[in-house]
């Protein structure tokens, strides 16, 4: 953020859903919705390894649902494509071995009302998190990892639509979008880098004809105006791909989760967590913040940073950083946010409905792949806290 106005180049990747580390969010993650389904109380801590024909699932996991972890695992391992034996991973031929045990009492007291040494919920661990907003996309995401998601999304969408067209793709893939930025403010694609998982039988010249197009269908013209330099495949070949080509884990991908390395990470990943934990609804909640912060048109760019004990309910610091582009002061916005927004665990929960995805039409696997913010799907992409803001904001003007 140091060079917010000079002029410089930033660059983003993302990963498919087919990416090993992907593939084990998603399947933490469908765990955990499977947990929540019928008990929206559940303490879920998933972690997910997978390898070639192999997933581990481990963690600790207090529920009172009926969840057959073998079979959410391969179903979302075919969902995702992986279904050709000869691939070295498949839902037919992966085995899944189950490692899971009760959440610890130490931290259940701390994180359940009444248990512990406080009346109400407390923060299910210590830490800081963060969430970030720009003006820079409609989205109010940081452009280069909001059009590197829409690549590889994108492409995943073909492959799952058009098979017989796509035949050659395979679910695993990255992508790395570099823009170039005057005066904080994105102005020319650069650079874009797709690796894709392919079969033997793939023409490079298709792939690489396949991507160019699906960089003019998913990034605006205005950004496009100068010549895009392309690397497709830069290696050569990738044929061998998903946790058979490399182990995946659980929570590897935080930036790719997050804001693409624009502003802070707190250091905890999301998936596999419930949102007692708050890695998890904390970052939801101050993506939410910064995002009406933006929205209200009080500045151009707004970091919230929120830190907690575990146990302990109210946080220990609020902090609201605009880098220059904020209509009041950081610390007027500090106490603007105060005024506006609960950041206790059990209001944040409720405010976003977190333990009820379903009946609000998303889920939690929806958010591991392709990027936790930035989609209108999730209930702290709403910005329906403008007049609130702007009419606490006024007080200070």
């Amino acid at each position: 953020m140091s060079k917010i106005n000079v002029p410089h180049i930033f660059t983003s990747e993302s990963v498919s859903e087919g990416h090993p580390d992907k593939v084990c969010d998603q399947i933490s993650d469908a765990i955990l919705d499977a947990c929540l389904a019928d008990d929206p109380n559940s303490r879920v801590a998933c972690e997910t390894l997978a390898t070639t024909d192999l997933i581990v699932i481990s963690g600790e996991i207090t529920t009172q649902s009926k969840v057959n972890w073998q079979e959410v695992a391969l179903k979302v391992v075919r969902e995702i494509g992986y279904v050709d034996a000869n691939v070295g991973f498949s839902a037919d031929n992966a085995k899944v071995m189950v490692a899971i045990h009760k959440q610890s009492p130490d931290i259940s007291q701390g994180v359940t009302e009444g248990e512990g040494m406080f009346s109400e919920q407390g923060a299910g661990d210590q830490g800081m998190m963060f969430g970030y907003a720009s003006n820079e996309t409609p989205e109010l995401m940081p452009a280069t990892i909001h059009y590197s998601h829409r690549i590889v999304e994108e492409l995943a969408r073909l492959r799952h639509t058009e098979p017989a067209k796509y035949s050659y793709l395979r679910p695993d893939s990255k992508s790395q979008v570099s823009i170039a930025y005057e005066n904080g403010k994105p102005v020319a694609v650069e650079t874009v880098v797709v690796s894709h998982q392919h079969t033997p039988d793939m023409v490079r010249a298709d792939l690489e004809a396949l991507v160019r197009e699906v960089v003019e269908r998913v990034i605006p013209a205005e950004l496009r105006k100068k010549e895009i330099k392309y690397f497709v495949n830069p290696t050569g070949k990738f044929e061998v791909g998903g946790p058979h080509g490399d182990t995946g884990l659980t929570g590897r991908k935080i930036i790719v989760d997050t804001y693409g390395g624009v502003g802070s990470h707190g250091g905890g990943a999301f998936s596999g967590k419930d949102p007692s934990k708050v890695d998890r609804s904390a970052a939801y909640m101050c993506r939410y913040i910064a995002k009406n912060i933006v929205a209200a048109g009080l500045a151009d760019k707004c970091e919230i940073q929120v830190a907690y004990a575990i146990g302990v309910a109210e946080p220990l610091s609020i902090n609201v950083a605009t880098y220059g582009t904020g209509k009041l002061a950081d610390d007027k916005l500090e106490q603007v946010v105060r005024e506006v927004f609960d950041m206790r665990p059990a209001a944040i929960i409720e405010t976003l409905q977190l333990k009820y995805p379903a009946k609000n039409n998303w889920s939690y696997r929806d958010t591991a792949a392709y990027g936790h913010f930035g989609r209108s799907c999730f209930p702290w992409e709403k910005t329906d806290k403008i007049a609130d803001l702007q009419a606490a904001a006024k007080k200070f003007c």
